[in-house]
């Protein structure tokens, strides 16, 4: 029982360790919208007016950018590009390492919870 009310205080309690991980978040967010909107800038301006394109709009650019950083996939054709392409990898890195870094805070701040 005592086990039980020490978690439900634990719960209640705001820490230094709840506001670096909320402030990391938060930063990743920050920095993520910021890669998406200038991947998308540099998306339409290096597609738009090569043939064979599904990206001719900036919404579509948009579309595509948000699509690669959130899920590594979209369902617009790979850009056509020789540096569309090279922008598009990056954007399926920097996805894949904000994930990565984001569940490494997340266990951290688990693991330090659980070590206290």
């Amino acid at each position: 029982m005592d086990a039980i009310r020490e978690e439900l205080v634990r719960l209640g309690t705001i820490e230094e360790r709840h506001r670096r991980l909320a402030s990391r978040m938060a930063l990743l967010l920050l920095a993520t919208i910021v890669v998406d909107l200038v991947g998308a800038v540099g998306m339409y301006a290096l597609e738009r007016s090569a043939s064979g394109t599904q990206v001719t709009t900036f919404g579509q650019a948009l579309f595509f950018t948000t699509a690669q950083v959130l899920t590594v996939s979209s369902s617009l054709a790979n850009p056509v590009t020789p540096l569309g392409r090279v922008l598009d990898i990056a954007l399926e890195l920097w996805g894949v390492v904000v994930v990565a870094g984001s569940a490494g805070a997340v266990a951290t701040f688990f693991l330090v919870s659980d070590s206290s």
